[in-house]
């Protein structure tokens, strides 16, 4: 399990497969459409230890793209720790077995967002 924000996703390596990356029945690329910067954050971690033939396959729900790499990447990162525990040091070096605590702030009465507050007005 891995979690940003509000998405929530749920890791399975497979050994001995084609180094493929599928997230909700799709392949990574067509999911996250044409940027690079999501298959960067999900492909990090197995950059960093070198990983070689796994499949790996994602169930994300919830929060936007970013959210949802962001979470992919540290359940990632928590698979390949579990599924060698000599992993966590390269894992937790580069940050990524961290879960990011920021959080969207809360909208308080009286004003517009979290902290914009309507114009003042003198007369």
């Amino acid at each position: 399990m891995g979690r940003r924000k509000t998405a929530v996703a749920r890791v399975r390596l497979y050994p001995n497969g084609d180094g493929s990356i599928t997230v909700n029945g799709k392949p990574a690329q067509q999911y996250f459409g044409i940027g690079e910067t999501h298959l960067a954050t999900i492909s990090s971690p197995c950059r960093e230890i070198n990983l070689g033939n796994y499949t790996i396959t994602v169930r994300v729900v919830g929060g936007g793209t970013s959210g949802q790499a962001g979470a992919i990447r540290h359940g990632l990162a928590r698979a390949l720790v579990r599924m060698d525990a000599e992993n966590k040091a390269a894992m937790r070096k580069a940050g990524y077995l961290t879960r990011d605590p920021r959080m969207k702030e809360r909208k308080k009465p009286g004003l517009k967002r979290a902290r914009k507050a309507p114009q003042y007005t003198k007369r």
